[in-house]
């Protein structure tokens, strides 16, 4: 299967490349075959952009022969954390411009399929993401059902645009727990990463 990459490299070492950027190319092909990830996409998430990732993604669960209730279980996950990143980035200016961009991808081993990304947040709402997480991957099937139809009902929508479904969305469909990390960038932004693992032995439990 053919990996999907994008890299932030310049102009300048594109048509003049040193040694060192061709042993950073190398690098990162080594992490995505060892890590087994069949796309990636670092950098702005417009609405264009996510479509056209969303795209490729399903070309490639094509290409792997995924079973179609795994397929579809994928997709609808990587629509959830597509609109996460989109929603939830911060867009305030960095001196760096690397750290202000947000990242997405998945990677399979055997039958599991992983779907991971990250985007910087403000510190300030770290505590209320960890809790939700938190909350969310402590319920059983049952209970993410009635909160879930509890947020429905409630008509609640959040500063994001959405009702606050994104994290129990992609829980309810995938049976297993969000792993998730924050990494300081600086004194007023971390780095949210969030990763969601789904496999056919799990949906076969919860369905």
């Amino acid at each position: 299967m053919q990996t999907k990459l994008t890299l932030d490299i310049n102009a300048d070492e594109v048509l003049n490349p040193t040694p060192d950027t061709l042993a950073h190319v190398l690098f990162m092909h080594e992490i995505m075959q060892g890590h087994k990830i069949i796309l990636a996409y670092e950098g702005d998430f417009s609405h264009a952009i996510i479509k056209n990732v969303l795209n490729m993604a399903e070309k490639n669960l094509e290409i792997a022969g995924t079973e179609l209730q795994l397929k579809k279980k994928v997709f609808n996950i990587m629509v959830e954390c597509l609109q996460n990143v989109s929603k939830h980035a911060d867009d305030e200016p960095l001196a760096n411009e690397v750290t202000n961009s947000s990242i997405f991808m998945i990677g399979k081993v055997n039958e599991t399929y992983s779907i991971m990304s990250g985007n910087p947040v403000h510190v300030m709402k770290i505590d209320e993401i960890k809790k939700r997480i938190d909350a969310i991957n402590d319920m059983s099937q049952v209970q993410l059902r009635e909160e879930y139809l509890k947020v429905i009902s409630s008509g609640i929508v959040t500063k994001q645009g959405g009702a606050g479904l994104g994290f129990l969305d992609m829980l309810r469909k995938s049976g297993q727990p969000l792993e998730y990390n924050f990494t300081k960038l600086d004194d007023d932004l971390y780095f949210f990463a969030l990763k969601c693992n789904v496999s056919a032995k799990e949906l076969e439990q919860i369905n």
